[in-house]
Formats: C-alpha cells, structure tokens, sequence
C-alpha cells in the first residue's frame, strides 16, 4: 500500500512499513496460538529458540513417522526374461491389458517401460526395490565371510581348468580314433607320422 502524501511525479512505489510489521506480528501470533493449541509445552518467546524447536520438531517428525522395515539388498533368484517377446508383433487396443501391450510389463511397481536397457535400469532401481521391500543397502561383510568367497572363486577356477583340460583330452583321442578309422577305410595304417 502507497504511503498518501507523496509527489505523484515519483514513479517508484512506496510502502507503509509500519502497516507490514503489524501484518507480520499478527501473523507471528496467530502461528504461536496454532501451536499452543497443538502442544502442551510452553514455548519461550525468544525467536533463536523457535528456530531450534521448529527444527527439533520436524526431526521428531520424520522419526515418528511410520518406518518401513525393509531387508537388505539380495541377489536376484529368478532370471530376468528379455528374449520371449523379442522379435514379435503385438497389436495394442484400449481394451488390451497392460501386461501384454507392447514393451516391459513391471507387475510391482505396474509400470510399461518400452526397451529392456530401461526395463533394466527400472528393476535395478530404487523404486523398484522399495516397492520389492528392499532397501538399497548392502549387507557389510567380514573376514571369514571374504574367506570363505575367496576360497570358492579358487575351487571354482581350478574345477573349471580340470573340466577344459578333461575337454579337450578327449577330444583329442576321439580325433586319433577317426583317423584310425579313416585309414583304415582307405587301405593303408596312418597317415604318414611314424610317432604315436
């Protein structure tokens, strides 16, 4: 609101400061009778303290609200399936259900995401997972836990060396009883290697 009594050839506007501070007091204490009402702790009139007990507040706030108990992020027990739809035509109509409309149907979070690197990047996601009832923290691990994983890492590579060399010795014989057989069709012992 303009101040009266102010030249009109000024352009700039003026306000009343005192009418504000008094809108502004009575704002301030309309808010002090909301919160008495609500609470039954007498609050001090010092402006420092209500900041610290509106930030108190919101804190108790957000720890009072409902927590959701959620269990620590596992592996994944059922293979994600990319391929089945892959390739083929679908035709889409309003009557046509969501799972079966064209892209990646999520029936947790019951979203259509259109390609599989963000059908990937969805169920991998924090939406997902909270919707799954996971958070996204990892169970810590402890020494004996490493050992343990170290130890199978190690018996699994040498079960994988010991599986390709049985592989590829009998492969090996399997050629040597070809040739034996192939020779022997054509007439004469070997093919020329005098070494066995």
């Amino acid at each position: 609101m303009s101040v009266p009594g102010i030249r009109c050839d000024d352009h700039r506007r003026r306000w009343d400061v005192r009418e504000f501070e008094k809108k502004a007091s009575d704002r301030i204490e309309n808010l002090r009778s909301v919160k008495k009402k609500t609470n039954t702790t007498d609050e001090s009139d010092d402006d420092d303290n209500n900041d610290d007990d509106d930030d108190e507040k919101q804190k108790q706030r957000k720890s009072d609200e409902k927590k959701i108990a959620r269990t620590l992020l596992q592996a994944r027990e059922c293979k994600v399936d990319l391929e089945s739809r892959l390739g083929k035509s679908v035709i889409v109509t309003k009557a046509t259900a969501p799972s079966d409309a064209g892209g990646y149907y999520c029936n947790v979070c019951d979203c259509i995401v259109k390609d599989s690197i963000n059908f990937l990047d969805h169920i991998n996601g924090k939406k997902h997972q909270r919707n799954m009832g996971m958070s996204m923290r990892v169970e810590r691990s402890n020494v004996d836990q490493e050992e343990k994983m170290r130890a199978q890492r190690r018996d699994k590579k040498k079960d994988g060396k010991k599986r390709k060399l049985e592989e590829y010795q009998s492969t090996n014989d399997n050629d040597n009883g070809v040739e034996d057989d192939m020779a022997a069709v054509m007439g004469f012992s070997g093919f020329g290697s005098s070494k066995k």
